[in-house]
């Protein structure tokens, strides 16, 4: 592996370990969420390149400091949010990647993947998002409709259509063969127009 790959691995992994957040095994919830993401593109993408899972560790890179809160309630605050979130964690990456020697092109086309730049045209961008809506829908929808169990079913419906639109239909075709429970798993089937387990 290459040594400034290397040093770029160590140094978004110490940034992802001060998150003063919590995963169930005790560990920096980013760390967690960035192994996820990384375990996904593997599976996404055929012999994925270093550069595109070091990308990939960097999808939530220090999100931890600019809580939702920090944002006015409602869409056009949270759409400002995520989108100063992906400007903030792209200039990071770049950042951490120079710092480790990484060349500044490299770096660059890491920050083009993780500011969400080109979805649907990149490559790198389209992996990155199809790992996040896969972690989202394997670790994290279980946990969000049992926050948000007042939402009307129509309204997990619309979130999770507008989920699937983001994906490629490699990452739909793995989402449908997901370990989900029974009613959620019907629920992501019925909001993307599938009738029966794809399994």
């Amino acid at each position: 592996m290459n040594h400034s790959f290397t040093r770029a691995r160590q140094l978004i992994d110490a940034a992802h370990a001060a998150d003063p957040a919590r995963a169930a095994d005790g560990r920096a919830a980013e760390l967690v969420y960035a192994e996820r993401m990384e375990a996904w593109v593997a599976r996404l993408v055929t012999d994925a390149p270093e550069l595109l899972r070091l990308a990939a560790r960097c999808q939530h890179l220090e999100r931890w400091l600019v809580p939702r809160a920090t944002f006015p309630e409602g869409k056009p605050g949270y759409l400002a949010w995520r989108r100063s979130l992906y400007t903030k964690q792209a200039a990071r990456a770049r950042e951490l990647l120079l710092a480790a020697g990484v060349a500044a092109t490299e770096a660059d086309e890491v920050a083009t993947w993780v500011s969400k730049t080109g979805l649907h045209t990149n490559a790198g961008t389209q992996a990155l998002e199809d790992a996040a809506c896969l972690v989202f829908l394997e670790n994290e929808l279980d946990a969000f409709a049992k926050q948000h169990a007042n939402y009307p079913r129509e309204k997990f419906a619309d979130i999770l259509k507008k989920t699937w639109r983001k994906m490629s239909p490699p990452a739909r075709a793995l989402a449908l063969v997901l370990d989900l429970r029974p009613a959620l798993a019907a629920l992501v089937r019925e909001a993307v127009g599938v009738k029966r387990d794809m399994s």
